[in-house]
C-alpha cells in the first residue's frame, strides 16, 4: 500500500516530498502521522489542500469555528492525548449485520475519555495519535479484540469531520456552570 506522512504544519509528504495541489489521488494512500501532530494540524492540512475541504459537507462548519478559535493554548488538562481509532462490529440481532466506523475520543491514563462534552478550543493543541482496530462481536463489550491497523487519508479526514459532528456541542448549547 501506498504511504504519505501529514505533518505538523500540515504539509501532506509522499516519499519525502511535500504533496503539490494535486492531492485527490493521495486519498486512498495509508496515512502515517508526525510526532506532535494536532487537531490544529488537521485544519492546517484542509487550508493548505483546498480541494479536501470539498470531502465532506460539515468541514466548511469546523473550519470556521477552527479560525476562530485561539492560535495557540487549546488543550485540555483532562486529557492525555486524543485518538482516531477504527471498529468493526459484528451485530446478530435482530438482523445479521457488519458495522464498520471511526471515532475520535481522549486518552487519560489509558483509558479511554468521552470528549462530547468539550469545545473544540480545548481540542485543537492535543496530541492526536492513530489506535487500534477494535473488534466488536455480537455486541460482547467485555471480549473486544484489538489489532494493528492501517487508516488511509479519506478515512482519517471523513473520520474526523464526522465524530466532530457529533462530540463537540456548539457553545451556546452548553449548560451555564
Amino acid at each position: 500500500m501506498y504511504a504519505v506522512s501529514l505533518k505538523r504544519d500540515g504539509t501532506i509528504d509522499h516519499q519525502q516530498n511535500a504533496v503539490d495541489s494535486d492531492v485527490l489521488k493521495y486519498l486512498s494512500f495509508q496515512i502515517g502521522l508526525e510526532e506532535g501532530y494536532t487537531l490544529r494540524s488537521f485544519f492546517e492540512m484542509i487550508g493548505k489542500y483546498a480541494l479536501l475541504g470539498k470531502l465532506n459537507s460539515f468541514l466548511p462548519t469546523y473550519t470556521e469555528q477552527y479560525l476562530a478559535c485561539p492560535q495557540q493554548g487549546c488543550d485540555s488538562a483532562a486529557l492525555d492525548h486524543l485518538e482516531f481509532a477504527k471498529t468493526v462490529e459484528m451485530i446478530g440481532y435482530p438482523e445479521k449485520r457488519l458495522e464498520i466506523y471511526s471515532s475520535v475520543s481522549g486518552i487519560q491514563n489509558k483509558d479511554s475519555v468521552e470528549i462530547r462534552s468539550l469545545q473544540l478550543n480545548s481540542l485543537l493543541d492535543m496530541p492526536l495519535k492513530l489506535g487500534r482496530l477494535k473488534h466488536v462481536v455480537f455486541g460482547d463489550r467485555v471480549d473486544i479484540f484489538e489489532f494493528d491497523t492501517v487508516f488511509t487519508l479519506f478515512e482519517f479526514i471523513d473520520g474526523i469531520t464526522w465524530e466532530l459532528s457529533f462530540h463537540v456541542i456548539p457553545e451556546q448549547c452548553q449548560l451555564r456552570r
